[in-house]
């Protein structure tokens, strides 16, 4: 099934954009959708400071599997209020990311994703080493990434993530999930389950060094 063919059957089964990610695949679970919340950033800074123990320290590693923590400055509110809330239902699975979230009420996701999403900063590249080769063999697999993620990884709707800048290592981390079934995703199943380690090596190594996300370090 090409992409746009997908698209079409799931507009047609009014799902559309709202099934967003973090469905768990094969369940009757309600898919995640951004809250309809207003977020407090001044709140969210107070409980997020926590969170800046990993992501405001610029080139932090996850030990195991190993792994650049990822960058949340220049992610929007939607977005992240779904990936907190794919931690929190244990569609995402990380097993500090879990911890945490399975504490915070939505109020809580609304305010932390209010205060990341505010956090400012100048667009920066990923860190990953690549050829030019990878990273024009990861243009070239981007196409089908397009319509959600725009042509260079900057997404045209806010329920999707922004992946360019992100770090190589994490990106691939992430598609690694999502091929597995680690993170139980809907549209993403489809899309990454067919394609081999050097398609996930090279689309990780595109979007990386693109300009984007920025560190939010403290």
């Amino acid at each position: 099934m090409t992409f746009a063919r997908f698209l079409r059957h799931v507009g047609a089964v009014g799902v559309g954009l709202a099934f967003l990610a973090g469905s768990r695949a094969g369940s009757q679970e309600t898919p995640l959708a951004p809250l309809a919340l207003e977020g407090d950033a001044v709140r969210g800074e107070v409980l997020g400071f926590t969170c800046l123990g990993c992501h405001g320290i610029i080139g932090y590693r996850n030990v195991s599997p190993a792994y650049h923590v990822p960058k949340l400055g220049g992610q929007s509110a939607d977005y992240l209020e779904i990936a907190l809330q794919g931690y929190r239902r244990g569609t995402r699975r990380h097993a500090t990311m879990q911890a945490q979230a399975a504490m915070l009420a939505d109020q809580d996701i609304a305010d932390l994703a209010a205060y990341f999403a505010s956090r400012e900063g100048e667009p920066e590249l990923g860190i990953g080493r690549s050829s030019a080769v990878e990273r024009t063999a990861g243009l070239q697999k981007s196409v089908a990434c397009v319509p959600c993620h725009g042509a260079s990884g900057v997404a045209g709707a806010p329920q999707w993530p922004n992946l360019a800048g992100q770090h190589a290592s994490y990106l691939r981390h992430a598609l690694e999930q999502y091929r597995s079934g680690a993170r139980a995703d809907l549209l993403m199943a489809p899309m990454i389950g067919a394609l081999d380690d050097t398609a996930l090596d090279d689309l990780a190594a595109f979007y990386a060094a693109q300009p984007g996300l920025h560190a939010t370090e403290y």
